[in-house]
């Protein structure tokens, strides 16, 4: 068991307190996070009613119940029925009560910091509003914008969902294929589009993708450009030129929101629809209760435009949080970065991937050391497992009492289903809790529960708000259902391996559809990078398993690890003995690979995940194209060196 290294201050009152001290008032007292998590999931219905009623969500009409009938089916549960309301209108809120009050923070490599206070986003997005009216956008039509994460990026958005349109964006690096992918298959009306950025100190135009993103797009009617490389008037000036009433469209629960996609890493991204009413609400939960925000708090995450994290992080919006946007380098002109950020900025939560503490660790940082970072309450990670390294180092040079946030979830859901609450210890590299309102359990391959301590699929067994409403132009449901559904019927399988602790924290060890598997042994790939990439020579990992063939008749494949050399790095005899004793000691010799390879960089997506499953395709005969969506990748160039 690893040792406990943050702990909550008996001192401090957080949002989970009082919703709990709010529970006992109504006669539901609960001696302990686990009893209140067993709760919220075996009455599932009664406390998300409990929930909407004490955060106040803005109803236009109110709901009969949590959910139709009490039916919890997967897929299908009905949540809240007949109830309407409207996203943007809970994120603008504090515009009436607080207009005073700082909104957004919006910092860039690319241009000077802009700071909006809540009236005046509530300004811009009723000007958007209007400028979107004139374009004939209205309720059901589709916004999409191919622009970064700054502050006309979330005035849009909001004003898309204001008028119960839906949104999608992608970040400005993705390439045109990656774009066209993802916006062809919701036919958008209107593309608001940014004429290049800078990432770093390196200017890059993309004038030429936006044109053929728009010739490829014949949906559309009209492509506002956004000037953000070349500050002259443009066509976001005239959006906004005209003032206009901020109204919200009462809309049902399930109407949707916005379309998030998966990565496109197996064949086209699935366009996965989320619900103003799903998100509304998963969101005020994860945030306001385990992420502990309100109006005093800052809030960040490391995100571009086409990752959840970014629909995740401005919904600190609703919290009545300000939210800080980043758009650049965060290693421009090095890894402290973002945490003179969060020290200029007085960030109370700050968020950034697994691979970006890690990459801070090995560089031997000491943030702590030269920078006033007292305002931090939580430091959060997710995008892949965090190992106990990674806590220790927030511990010990970033901050002693900032609470150490790794978090699970997806892309499919937009929210976490494991994580952290401010009122339970932290462990070096575990997750400390089940998310309230979240039944996650780990399943054999014969749809059981496994023993605590035994490794298992994540499973979902009671439904969330924020499942999809749906895919989109997957009327009958099919392609919904194989997605998460198929394997164990009215079972939600996410594809992550899970191991749970007696104290009801979990780890999680990878895709289960990336898991090595020796002579039936799983073995998660995290374990392989911690202990790889703990190695000074070794800057970055990858590990596959290919099956065995019918010559094979050991059963057990061929495991080959690749690995990205520091400079002036050489993969001899003498470095390859290293890695395979290492791999034996902290593992197991099961663990020691067939081969060892040298390869010029990991391929990752731009949100930091590493492409075990491409690559196996590519390893396998698969051509390049046809095994990923390279414009989603942040260095596609490393995949010619996997196809040789």
């Amino acid at each position: 068991m690893q040792p406990i290294i943050w702990e909550p201050d008996p001192n401090v009152v957080t949002n989970l307190d009082r919703f709990r001290h709010h529970l006992a008032g109504s006669g539901m007292a609960f001696g302990s996070y686990a009893e209140l998590h067993r709760w919220s999931t075996d009455e599932l219905e009664a406390f998300w009613q409990t929930f909407t009623d004490w955060i106040g969500v803005r109803w236009r009409d109110r709901p009969v119940r949590a959910i139709a009938d009490g039916d919890l089916t997967m897929p299908g549960t009905g949540w809240f029925p007949g109830a309407t309301l409207n996203y943007a209108e809970h994120a603008l809120a504090a515009a009436a009560d607080r207009p005073g009050a700082t909104a957004v923070i919006s910092v860039s490599q690319t241009r000077d910091r802009i700071e909006l206070s809540f009236a005046e986003l509530a300004d811009q997005v009723a000007r958007c509003r209007a400028g979107l009216v004139r374009l004939g956008v209205g309720r059901g039509d589709r916004v999409v914008a191919y622009a970064p994460n700054i502050s006309e990026t979330l005035v849009a958005f909001l004003a898309t969902a204001s008028l119960g349109a839906s949104w999608a964006s992608c970040p400005p690096e993705f390439g045109v294929r990656s774009v066209v992918d993802r916006f062809t298959q919701i036919e958008p009306k209107v593309l608001i589009a940014v004429d290049g950025y800078r990432y770093g100190d390196k200017a890059i135009d993309r004038t030429a993708e936006v044109d053929e993103i728009r010739r490829s797009l014949p949906s559309l009617g009209h492509t506002v450009s956004l000037r953000y490389l070349d500050p002259r008037p443009d066509g976001w000036t005239d959006l906004l030129a005209e003032p206009g009433p901020l109204e919200f469209e009462a809309v049902p629960f399930d109407h949707p929101l916005y379309v998030l996609y998966s990565s496109g890493t197996t064949g086209l991204p699935k366009p996965i629809v989320h619900g103003h009413g799903g998100i509304t609400i998963e969101h005020l939960k994860s945030l306001s209760l385990h992420l502990d925000l309100g109006p005093d708090d800052r809030f960040f995450w490391f995100s571009t435009t086409g990752w959840m994290m970014w629909n995740l992080m401005i919904s600190g919006l609703l919290t009545g949080s300000a939210v800080v946007l980043f758009d650049g380098n965060p290693g421009t002109p090095d890894l402290l970065t973002l945490w003179r950020l969060a020290a200029q900025e007085r960030i109370t939560s700050f968020g950034v991937s697994a691979p970006f503490i890690l990459n801070c660790r090995k560089a031997d940082l000491h943030p702590a050391a030269d920078l006033d970072l007292s305002a931090l309450r939580s430091i959060g990670s997710t995008g892949a497992p965090l190992p106990a390294e990674g806590f220790h180092w927030l511990i010990d040079a970033v901050s002693r009492t900032a609470q150490p946030v790794s978090v699970s979830g997806g892309t499919d859901v937009c929210a976490g289903f494991v994580g952290m609450a401010p009122t339970v210890a932290v462990r070096a590299g575990e997750i400390s809790v089940s998310h309230l309102g979240c039944r996650v359990e780990a399943f054999g391959p014969h749809g059981r529960p496994v023993p605590v301590g035994t490794t298992g699929e994540l499973v979902i067994t009671r439904p969330m708000p924020s499942m999809p409403v749906g895919f989109w132009n997957d009327p009958s449901g099919d392609r919904y259902r194989a997605a998460y559904f198929a394997d164990y019927p009215g079972v939600w399988r996410h594809g992550d391996w899970i191991t749970f602790t007696d104290e009801g924290a979990c780890t999680i060890t990878g895709r289960s559809d990336a898991t090595l598997n020796r002579g039936g042994v799983r073995l998660g790939t995290s374990d392989f990078y911690t202990t790889v990439e703990s190695l000074p020579e070794i800057v970055d990992s990858l590990v596959v398993h290919l099956e065995g063939g019918p010559d094979d008749d050991t059963g057990m494949g061929e495991l080959i690890l690749f690995v990205a050399l520091a400079e002036g790095g050489q993969l001899d005899d003498a470095l390859r003995a290293r890695i395979n004793r290492a791999l034996r000691d902290d593992l197991s010799p099961r663990h020691v690979p067939d081969r060892i390879e040298a390869v010029p960089g990991i391929p990752r997506t731009l949100s930091g995940k590493k492409l075990e499953v491409p690559v196996k395709r590519i390893l396998t005969g698969t051509p390049i194209d046809q095994a990923v969506s390279t414009g989603s990748l942040a260095n596609p160039e490393v995949l010619a060196a996997f196809s040789r």
